[in-house]
């Protein structure tokens, strides 16, 4: 089972733009940062390298998608106003 889930390879047809924006960006940059920082602490407590509550972990986990929810807005976001 692959418990990590790196923000490029959930979305990888977006590629070049989280390229773009993790360079342009410092906000997205920041977020991506964030992203990653709490996706390998999950992994480190689902692999029982650390430890965590029940709660602690779902907290976790509900702040990694909300972050990754506002990634992919702002992916989406960016390309839209490539189009237009």
């Amino acid at each position: 089972m692959d418990i990590h889930h790196p923000f490029v390879t959930e979305f990888p047809e977006h590629r070049e733009t989280i390229r773009s924006l993790k360079l342009a960006d410092i906000k997205f940059r920041a977020m991506f940062e964030e992203y990653h920082q709490l996706d390998d602490e999950i992994c480190r407590i689902e692999e029982e390298v650390e430890f965590a509550t029940d709660q602690q972990i779902d907290e976790l986990k509900f702040k990694r998608a909300k972050l990754k929810d506002a990634l992919y807005s702002a992916v989406r976001k960016h390309e839209m106003a490539l189009v237009h």
